[in-house]
C-alpha cells in the first residue's frame, strides 16, 4: 500500500488525488479547517432540526414523499432507512477502484461544510478507505440524477456496519465483521446525514477521472503505433511537418503530429518505395492520424475541464450555504459529467477503428507495399496475424455500439418527481469498457506494426531508433517477432499489459524525450 497520504480540505480535490486513493491505496487526512467546516454547518443542521418548521432532508421524508413532515423520534430512524431502503443495487459487483473513488469523492463533499455531517461521520469514511474496506456496490441502480444512489446508499450502509464489504485480503465478509476487526465504531446516522451521503456525482466522476488517466497513456501509444505502421508501409513522415499543424491550429493535432514525428526521427523507411512510382500520398488511417488522434486529444481535455470543475464541487441536496441558510437545489443532476463520457467513449470508438484500418492495411499484401500477406512466415502454410485481426475488428465492432450515448436517453422515476435523469453512471460503465477494449485493439496494432517494421529491417532498411527500442521491449516482454505460426492469444495478452501499463510510452521516451 502506498504510504502517500491524502489531505482533504474544503475546497476539493484533484484527479490524480483521486487515482492515489482510488488505485493505490493512498491514506486519507481530513484537515483541520474541514473538520472545523463540519462542525459549523452541523450547528446550523441542528439549529434547523429544532425548530417547528420542516426543511426538506433534515425534517421531512424525501423525493416524492417530502411533503411529510418526520417527528422528532422517527428521524434517526428515518436516516437508517433512506440508507436501507436506496441500497437496491442488483449485478454484477463494480470494481474495487471505482468503489475507493465513489467513497472518497462523496468524502471530499462531505468535508466541504455544505452538508451538514459530523465530523465523526467523515472520520469513519476515512477510517474505512485507511483500513481498506470496500463496500460491495453492484451495477445497477444509479440512474445518475439524485446523485449516484443506490452505489452511495451501499457505501453508506457499510459506514452503519450493515450490509457486506470486502476485506484487505479480498475476502468478502459482514461489514460489521470488519468494522470491528478493526476497531471502527458503526455510525449512527442522525438527521440529514443519510440524505447527504447518497446524493452526489461521486461513481461517475470517480470513472471520468480514471479514464482520462488511462486514455492519456492510450492516445500517447495509438500516436507510437500510428508511427511504426507509417514506417512499415513506407510511408511519408512530410505529412507531419509543424508547419502543416500550425494553418489548422487544434492543439492535439499538432501534439500527436510531433509525437510522431519525433519516433520516426531517423528512420530509413519512410520515404521508400517497392518500385520507381513513389507515392504522392498515403491512405487516410496513415497520413489523418494526426488529426484523429489530436480530436480525440481535444476532448479529452474538454472532459479534464469538466473534471476539473466537478472535483471542486459540494453536490448535495439540500445544501448547507455560508449565511446559514440550508436551500434544496439541482446541482445532483449528473448532465455535465454524463455528457463527457458519452464524448469519450465515442473518440474511443474512432481511435480504435483507425487503429483496426493501419492493421487491415499492414496484413493485405495489396496495400502493404511488399510486406508477406498477414505478416506470414510462408503465407498458405502459415496463416499470420490473420485472426488477430478479426479479433481487432470485434472490439472496434463493439466500441461502436458502446459510442452510443447514455446521456440521450432519460427514464422518470419517484412517482414523476424524477422525470429527468442523466444515466451518468451507465455512461461511466460503458466507458469503462471502451477503455478496455481501446488498450487490446492499440496493442493489436502495435504487434502487428512491430513484426512488419522487423519484417523490413530483415530486406536491409532501418527503422527508427525509438521503433528499434519499442521493437525491442515489446520482445522482452514475451510477445515474439516473426517466425511460422504459434499459439498467438499469449502474445496478443502480453502487447495488451504492454500498453496499458504504460510500458510502450516509458520504452520510447527515452530516445524521442518525452511524448505528451
Amino acid at each position: 500500500m502506498d504510504m502517500h497520504t491524502v489531505v482533504v480540505g474544503t475546497s476539493g480535490t484533484t484527479a490524480e488525488d483521486v487515482v492515489a486513493v482510488a488505485r493505490h491505496g493512498a491514506r486519507v487526512e481530513l484537515s483541520a479547517a474541514a473538520v472545523e467546516a463540519l462542525a459549523a454547518a452541523r450547528l446550523i443542521v441542528d439549529a434547523l432540526a429544532a425548530k417547528p418548521e420542516p426543511v426538506y432532508g433534515v425534517s421531512t421524508g424525501f423525493g416524492a414523499l417530502a411533503s411529510r413532515h418526520i417527528s422528532h423520534e422517527l428521524r434517526a430512524q428515518l436516516q437508517r432507512n433512506i440508507v436501507r431502503s436506496h441500497a437496491a443495487g442488483m449485478g454484477p459487483r463494480v470494481e474495487r477502484e471505482v468503489v475507493r473513488a465513489l467513497m472518497f469523492l462523496r468524502l471530499k463533499t462531505v468535508a466541504s461544510g455544505h452538508t451538514g455531517v459530523r465530523p465523526e461521520v467523515a472520520q469513519t469514511m476515512a477510517d474505512l478507505l485507511n483500513a481498506g474496506i470496500t463496500p460491495v456496490v453492484h451495477e445497477y441502480g444509479s440512474l445518475g440524477c439524485s446523485g449516484d444512489l443506490a452505489p452511495l446508499s451501499h457505501c453508506a450502509l457499510t459506514l452503519m456496519g450493515e450490509g457486506d464489504a470486502e476485506g484487505p485480503d479480498g475476502t468478502v465478509r459482514p461489514a460489521g465483521e470488519l468494522l470491528a476487526a478493526h476497531g471502527i465504531a458503526p455510525v449512527e446516522l442522525a438527521e440529514k446525514e443519510g440524505l447527504a451521503l447518497l446524493n452526489g456525482t461521486d461513481g461517475m466522476l470517480g470513472m471520468l477521472v480514471m479514464a482520462l488517466a488511462d486514455l492519456k497513456n492510450l492516445y500517447t501509444s495509438a500516436d507510437i503505433t500510428a508511427a511504426l505502421s507509417l514506417e512499415a508501409l513506407l510511408g511519408t513522415d512530410k505529412v507531419l511537418a509543424p508547419e502543416l499543424h500550425a494553418i489548422r491550429p487544434h492543439p492535439g493535432q499538432g501534439v500527436s503530429a510531433d509525437n510522431m514525428l519525433r519516433v520516426l526521427a531517423g528512420s530509413g523507411l519512410t520515404g521508400h518505395h517497392q518500385d520507381d512510382a513513389p507515392r504522392v500520398q498515403d491512405a487516410y488511417s496513415v497520413r489523418c492520424a494526426p488529426q484523429v488522434n489530436g480530436a480525440g486529444r481535444d476532448t479529452l481535455d474538454y472532459a479534464a475541464v469538466v473534471a476539473g470543475r466537478e472535483l471542486a464541487s459540494s453536490v448535495d441536496n439540500p445544501v448547507v450555504l455560508p449565511d446559514g441558510r440550508v436551500e434544496s437545489n439541482g446541482n445532483f443532476h449528473g448532465a455535465p459529467v454524463a455528457y463527457v463520457l458519452d464524448f469519450l467513449a465515442i473518440v474511443a470508438a474512432d481511435l480504435g477503428s483507425i487503429c483496426e484500418r493501419r492493421t487491415d492495411r499492414l496484413l493485405d499484401k495489396n496495400r502493404s507495399h511488399g510486406l508477406p500477406p498477414f505478416l506470414a512466415d510462408d503465407a498458405g502454410v502459415d496463416s499470420g496475424l490473420m485472426i488477430a485481426q478479426y479479433t481487432q475488428a470485434a472490439l472496434v465492432s463493439e466500441m461502436k455500439r458502446l459510442a452510443v450515448p447514455a446521456s440521450a436517453d432519460s427514464i422518470p422515476s419517484s412517482a414523476m418527481q424524477e422525470d429527468h435523469v442523466s444515466m451518468g453512471w451507465s455512461a461511466a460503465r460503458k466507458l469503462r469498457t471502451a477503455v478496455d477494449n481501446l488498450a487490446r485493439i492499440v496493442a493489436v496494432e502495435l504487434y502487428a506494426a512491430t513484426r512488419a517494421v522487423e519484417l523490413r529491417a530483415a530486406e536491409g532498411l532501418v527503422p527508427a531508433p525509438a521503433s528499434q527500442a519499442a521493437v525491442a521491449a515489446l520482445r522482452a516482454a514475451g510477445a515474439e517477432g516473426p517466425g511460422p505460426d504459434r499459439f498467438l492469444a499469449p502474445d496478443l495478452a502480453a502487447a495488451d499489459t504492454f500498453v496499458r501499463e504504460g510500458r510502450l510510452v516509458a520504452a520510447v521516451e527515452p530516445v524521442t524525450g518525452p511524448l505528451a
